[in-house]
């Protein structure tokens, strides 16, 4: 008989990335992620600040150096140990993390508001993600955006009449 596994709810972590983490499913990712961008870089840091069990932090980060998201640097040779440092690929998930925060924000913070926010360092203010489009710089929102077959659609699936259909305005 096996045994039920439970996994740590995030729903009342005070962190919107967290919150909706929760809603998504694998959650530790991100939230690794989300450590190396509050500056954590070894291994006993982010299993201190997240809780989360050796294994899996070990298997996390493992993932995102094959990713590459994150690049091992050692710090110390004997025994050899390493920092985890954000790559260009880390640091363009950035804003992906800042888009979770915003939804959490928005919809599962509690009465007190938003556990954490956000300082834009270049105008001075606390503010939040946005997502506009690269050209205009207008919101980009469900109701007026809609996609289209990239460049990199696969042929064979674009002539199928269904898939089209999802693609026309």
């Amino acid at each position: 008989m096996l045994a039920c596994m439970r996994r740590t709810s995030f729903a009342r972590w005070p962190c919107s990335i967290a919150r909706t983490m929760e809603l998504l499913g694998d959650w530790w990712t991100p939230l690794v992620l989300r450590e190396a961008f509050y500056g954590i870089r070894r291994f006993d840091a982010f299993q201190e600040s997240l809780g989360i069990a050796r294994n899996t932090l070990a298997d996390r980060l493992r993932r995102l150096v094959d990713e590459g998201l994150l690049e091992k640097q050692p710090y110390q040779t004997d025994p050899l140990r390493y920092d985890y440092v954000l790559t260009e690929k880390g640091r363009d998930f950035y804003p992906v993390l800042l888009a979770m925060n915003r939804w959490g924000d928005r919809w599962l913070a509690g009465e007190a508001g938003p556990p954490v926010t956000q300082y834009h360092d270049v105008c001075g203010h606390e503010s939040h993600a946005e997502v506009v489009c690269a050209a205009c710089g207008e919101p980009m929102t469900a109701e007026n955006t809609h996609p289209r077959m990239g460049p990199g659609y696969p042929p064979h699936l674009a002539e199928r009449p269904d898939i089209r259909e999802r693609f026309t305005s």
